[in-house]
């Protein structure tokens, strides 16, 4: 499910920590795919899970954040995939 935002940041973002299975999977897939993306790290920088939070209204993770302002709360593959093919980036 992708939601939307009001902010939309210049890249792809994503809110994650190395210990989070899920967000080491989305970022495999997003660097297989060659994608210009950023990651923010809510472990080493305590502001950015309240950033994440305040993105999603949810304590998960990973958050991924897209160019359109819209957004991802713990994404399949197929659905982080599906997004990125809408937004033209793959």
């Amino acid at each position: 499910m992708t939601d939307t935002t009001q902010a939309s940041p210049a890249k792809t973002t994503m809110f994650g920590a190395d210990w989070c299975r899920d967000c080491v999977r989305s970022e495999a897939l997003l660097n297989s795919l060659n994608i210009d993306w950023e990651k923010v790290d809510v472990e080493k920088d305590p502001a950015a899970a309240d950033r994440a939070h305040a993105i999603s209204g949810r304590l998960n993770i990973p958050v991924v954040h897209f160019t359109d302002g819209t957004f991802q709360v713990e994404p399949s593959d197929k659905e982080l995939k599906a997004k990125l093919e809408e937004l033209g980036a793959i």
